[in-house]
């Protein structure tokens, strides 16, 4: 939180049109979430930013507007969409209500949207371009600012070029050909898409309630509450495809026999080599002296109350490297450990 913090402090005085954070529901729904944990989860973690920032002093207006967000879209074209929306909706309630901006910027839930590495399959892989184009429609359905396309091998290996440029051609047949990104909440006034809406938003603040009634996200966490939630959603979901509840095209219905292995990319070796030789030249040729002493300098400031953002900015400009900078503040604010609870 320290270091979030500053980042904020900083960039509002600093640098105010940069994003200074972007809070994360991808790898929650990546690890097996559903849709409304996904949002639940997100928005508490942004709201123990957003409280520890104001703690510290800041003004809401002042950072709560180049907040930014990073969601996954799934499979499921509708509570996808439903989903974007209430988000939407939840983040101005939030900020308006618990915090008392007064910015309409501050109260705007910007978002990128990713599609869903999880759902692709290693079977069949053509099926995934399927798939991440219609989770694709999803995000700019439900108002995404910006999109990445998965690739269809990723189950497999890193994309070819070949079908990163298939993934990217996706994305913009939907920009430039299919009208959708042309119009404003296109599917609002759906009946079914406006419950679903409304649903899934009130199962979402009902997690958020018992979230803040254990203390908040990071008490949450602590308690392996979040983590708890999320494996077993994962389980049932097993257990759907196990028994064929949910159907996966070419995984558990639809299978192919002796399927013709795709070409794979393969990484060059040499690529990890040169990169190890550069570092090390790098090393040697910087002023190690100066870097210790921006390291030094920075653990100091971990230790205390001083913004940690221009130690970091020195250091890098010393040539540090990035694990150089993250061992200096493990020395002092330790390692992310598992949280489980001892229940």
């Amino acid at each position: 939180m320290r270091i979030v913090t500053d980042m904020f402090r900083y960039c509002s005085e600093n640098l105010p049109r940069w994003n200074p954070i972007s809070i994360s529901g991808y790898h929650v729904r990546e690890a097996g979430s559903t849709a409304v944990q996904e949002v639940a989860f997100t928005l508490s973690n942004a709201i123990s930013y957003v409280q520890a920032a104001v703690n510290a002093g800041l003004n809401i207006d002042t950072f709560a507007g180049r907040l930014s967000f990073f969601f996954n879209s799934h499979n499921n074209l509708f509570e996808e969409v439903a989903k974007f929306r209430a988000a939407r909706r939840m983040w101005a309630r939030i900020m308006s209500e618990r915090f008392s901006a007064q910015d309409p910027r501050s109260l705007m839930l910007r978002f990128h949207t990713q599609t869903a590495g999880s759902t692709l399959t290693a079977q069949q892989p053509d099926n995934n371009i399927v798939r991440t184009a219609y989770q694709a429609l999803a995000a700019v359905l439900g108002g995404t600012q910006s999109l990445h396309t998965n690739s269809k091998d990723e189950a497999l290996s890193l994309p070819t070029e070949e079908s990163a440029r298939v993934a990217l051609r996706t994305q913009q047949i939907l920009a430039y050909e299919t009208g959708v990104a042309d119009i404003v909440d296109p599917l609002a006034g759906s009946y079914y898409v406006e419950s679903l809406t409304n649903e899934i938003e009130q199962q979402a603040w009902q997690y958020i309630e018992r979230i803040d009634a254990l203390g908040g996200s990071v008490r949450a966490i602590e308690h392996g509450f979040m983590q708890a939630e999320i494996e077993q959603a994962a389980y049932s979901y097993q257990q759907e495809l196990d028994e064929q509840q949910a159907i996966v095209v070419g995984v558990n219905r639809f299978v192919q026999e002796n399927e013709a292995r795709p070409e794979l990319l393969r990484m060059d070796p040499e690529i990890g080599r040169r990169q190890a030789a550069k570092l090390a030249a790098l090393r040697k040729r910087r002023d190690n002296v100066r870097v210790q002493q921006t390291l030094t300098a920075l653990e100091q400031c971990a230790t205390g109350k001083e913004n940690l953002l221009p130690y970091i900015i020195d250091a890098v400009e010393a040539y540090a490297t990035l694990g150089e900078i993250s061992d200096a503040m493990r020395h002092i604010f330790g390692e992310q450990r598992e949280f489980r609870s001892a229940e």
